[in-house]
This record gives structure tokens, C-alpha cells and sequence, in this order.
């Protein structure tokens, strides 16, 4: 079932809605273990293995994060055209090519080209696979969204020891991103297990001179816009403490427990969430917006040796993600009609995105001045939490 083309269930049976939330949750959780297993240890890698600065470090991690998210401005509504399908099928073959390369990569140059390939796969996947929930209807969407997310959180506990494991074996990291690449070429075969989608009498998939009309409606809204650019921080927030944990100089084993914990806490928090759409009211949004401020406080002073701390950071982040993702999700379906679901989440990304890559490579920078620019940028990441939380009211 598509977005572009929806489905007319069945009067009597609500299958074919969890037959898509089951095989996008399977997806899921292999796109994600592929994913984390690789990025818990990406930053030791380019900082020990091939000796870069934090700063072109950041560059790296900043140029997928900011190229992923400013292509979702155009591949939201492409999703809404082609189908989240064939969308979801064609993300998973360039991500799997992207861990490839990165594996192979050892130069900037080598490592900037399979960032870009991992970030137009990236970009491709995330709007195919929540348009699909979202047109799961609503009797699925609260729940299948928190087993989505809940199945992210569960890779990204496993991923990083099953990464750690890897990454002790001959050939090393390569053999860590054949791994990743391996499933998301499985995921790429999940997508393929999904009915193809038929459209109601009387209906089309959306055509191409509808889509441009589409986004401009998005920006037309001045209620979705303003809740856009007020949780632009949220990608920042939710991926910065995997990169800023081993440039404050945790061992790998620390930084893995911490990952794992992160995503304990923000998978018992799903369910919490999900119950009752409480993600769409106000004060949910800004308790994990107020939570992630507190990581990012707590992190500041560190110098890679205090293991508690680190761990109340990890609880906080747990607790901030669990909490924003779901609320951003069901806010999302609130403003966008199911045909043009794609849209709107691709405009919201885009924010999210433009600011996150212009963040990391400041933190970047400001980490490569020593301690004291580490903790001058850590305080600034906590302090556009705050910001976001005052700033953000209802639907």
C-alpha cells in the first residue's frame, strides 16, 4: 500500500493495514541494525583508522546528514508520485552500495563520495517507509509507528556490540559495512514482499504537475511552517551525542554502552507515546525537547573518564527520543492528507536537516579548539533544545 495510489481496505478486515506495518517494522529493523552497527564506530574509524580531524570528520557526517535531509525537499513529494514501494526499494540498493564504498573508502574524496551515495538512499528511504505507515489508516498508524520506532531502538541496541563484534575480524570495518550493506539488500527484498498498490475507481497517482503545487501547499501552511522551523533542531538532537561521545575521548566500549542504553530507554518509551495519540499533545514535545537540553548539559563538562555521567546523558537522550519522534510523527499526520503525507514530512525534514548539518559542522570546528570549544558548542546544541521547547505550541 502507497501513499500515491492508497487501497481501498476491505469492509469486513483491517489485514492488509498491519500486513504493511508488520513488513515495514521487519524493514526496520534491518535497515537499522545495518545502519547503527556501522555508525557507533564510523567516528573511531575516520579519527583512528585514517588519522582525520574532528573537523573533517564533521564535514563527512555533516555532508550525508545535510545532503540527505535538503534532498527530501523534492524526494518527499517524489514519493507521493511513484509510490513508497518502488521508493523504498531503490533507497535500500543505493544505501547498500554506499556502505560498500564507505568500507572500500580511505581518502576524503573516496569517503565524501559514498556520504553522498548514503545520503540519496537515506533520503529515499525515510518518506517511502512512513508514508507507508501513514496510509496504513488510522487504526494503525499510533501503533505501527511505535513498533517502527521501537524496532529502531532495538537495533540501535544490538547494532554497536554487534558492530563492535565485527569490527575485531579480519578484514575489519570493511567487513562491518559488507555486513550493513548485506541488510539493507535484505530490506530491499522486504519492500518487494509489499502488495503493488491499485488505485480506487476514478483515482490516479498523483502526476508530475502536481507535485511542485503539492510542496508550495506545504509552505503555504503557516501552522505546519512554524512547527517545522521550531523542531528543526530534532535531527541534531537525536544523532549529535553518537558523534560528540568518542570526540570527548570515550573508549569504544563506554560509548557502545551508552548507545545501548539511549536506546533501551527510548523503546519503553514508545508505548507511553503511542497510547491514546498523547504525542500530539504540546507538553509531550516539549518534555523530550527539555530532556534533550539536559543530555547535552550533562555531556559539556566531560572529559571521557566519568562513566556515570555519560550514562545519565544516554537515560536523557533515551527519554528526549522516545518522546519526539513519535509526537513529530502524529503531528505530521494531523496537518497532511494521506496523499500528500510525503510533502509534508519532506518540508519538515528538510529544516530539520539544513539545521543539523550546519550544526555539526560548527560543533566540528569549535571540538578541534579543545576542550573548551567542546564544551562551548555541547552548550549551545542543549540550548536550541530550549529554545524549541519554549517555542513550541499546539497543533
Amino acid at each position: 500500500m502507497t501513499v500515491a495510489t492508497p487501497v481501498s481496505p476491505p469492509p469486513t478486515t483491517g489485514s492488509p493495514g498491519r500486513r504493511v506495518v508488520v513488513t515495514v517494522v521487519a524493514i526496520q529493523l534491518s535497515c537499522c541494525l545495518g545502519f547503527f552497527s556501522v555508525m557507533a564506530h564510523l567516528v573511531a574509524h575516520l579519527r583512528h583508522d585514517l588519522g582525520l580531524m574532528a573537523g573533517t570528520a564533521g564535514l563527512i557526517l555533516g555532508a550525508r546528514t545535510g545532503l540527505q535531509f535538503a534532498l527530501l525537499l523534492p524526494v518527499g513529494a517524489l514519493t507521493d508520485l511513484i509510490g513508497a514501494r518502488r521508493t523504498g526499494v531503490l533507497a535500500c540498493v543505493l544505501r547498500a552500495a554506499g556502505f560498500v564504498l564507505l568500507g572500500a573508502a580511505e581518502g576524503v574524496g573516496a569517503l565524501l563520495c559514498a556520504a553522498v551515495v548514503l545520503a540519496v538512499g537515506g533520503a529515499l528511504y525515510n518518506p517511502a517507509a512512513q508514508s507507508l505507515l501513514a496510509g496504513a489508516g488510522p487504526a494503525h498508524q499510533a501503533g505501527g509507528f511505535a513498533a517502527y520506532v521501537t524496532a529502531q531502538h532495538v537495533a540501535t541496541v544490538a547494532g554497536p556490540p554487534v558492530g563492535l563484534a565485527l569490527i575485531s575480524l579480519e578484514p575489519g570495518f570493511a567487513l562491518l559495512t559488507g555486513a550493513a550493506a548485506a541488510m539493507w539488500a535484505l530490506s530491499g527484498a522486504l519492500f518487494l514482499l509489499l502488495p503493488r498498490a491499485e488505485p480506487r475507481t476514478g483515482e490516479r497517482a498523483l502526476p508530475f504537475r502536481d507535485v511542485l503545487p503539492g510542496v508550495r501547499a506545504v509552505f503555504g501552511d503557516r501552522s505546519f511552517m512554524l512547527f517545522a522551523l521550531l523542531t528543526a533542531p530534532t535531527t541534531l538532537l537525536a544523532n549529535h551525542i553518537m558523534t560528540a561521545v568518542p570526540l570527548l575521548g570515550f573508549a569504544p566500549g563506554a560509548a557502545t554502552l551508552s548507545f545501548c542504553v539511549l536506546a533501551a530507554v527510548a523503546a519503553a518509551a514508545q508505548p507511553f507515546v503511542a497510547a491514546g495519540r498523547r504525542g500530539e499533545r504540546p507538553w509531550v514535545l516539549r518534555a523530550g525537547l527539555v530532556c534533550a537540553a539536559g543530555t547535552f548539559f550533562v555531556l559539556a563538562p566531560l572529559d571521557g573518564t566519568e562513566l556515570g555521567p555519560l550514562m545519565l546523558a544516554a537515560v536523557l537522550n533515551g527519554v528526549a527520543n522516545g518522546l519526539i519522534q513519535p509526537s513529530i510523527f502524529q503531528r505530521v499526520t494531523r496537518h497532511a492528507a494521506p496523499e500528500r503525507f510525503g510533502s509534508y514530512y519532506g518540508v519538515m525534514a528538510f529544516c530539520a536537516g539544513m539545521f543539523s548539518f550546519a550544526g555539526e559542522m560548527a560543533v566540528g570546528r569549535l571540538f578541534d579548539l579543545g576542550s573548551a570549544g567542546a564544551t562551548v558548542a555541547l552548550v549551545g546544541v542543549g540550548a536550541f533544545a530550549l529554545v524549541a521547547a519554549v517555542g513550541t505550541r499546539g497543533p
